[in-house]
């Protein structure tokens, strides 16, 4: 149970980033949000891949609890992701 709410935590502050971050370089330099989204999605997709990594190498006790995880966190992003590009899109 704690995993869920640390990962709800981690998305949250994940999509909080991307929320300010966009109303940041939309305010000061709108030619850039592209190069902006692009640097957002690689640091989202290398922070997760290494939030996911670290749980299974290091606290996952089977195979079966590893791919819920994995799972779990799959779905989270999506659902980070479909938020955060509803409030800005």
């Amino acid at each position: 149970m704690i995993e869920i709410l640390l990962c709800a935590f981690f998305f949250t502050v994940l999509g909080a980033a991307y929320v300010k971050g966009y109303d940041v370089v939309k305010a000061h330099s709108p030619e850039h949000l592209a190069h902006f989204y692009l640097i957002m999605a690689a640091a989202r997709m290398l922070l997760s891949g290494t939030a996911v990594a670290i749980y299974v190498l290091l606290v996952a006790q089977s195979r079966e609890d590893a791919i819920r995880f994995a799972l779990t966190f799959i779905i989270m992003y999506v659902v980070m992701m479909v938020v955060t590009l509803t409030l800005r899109h």
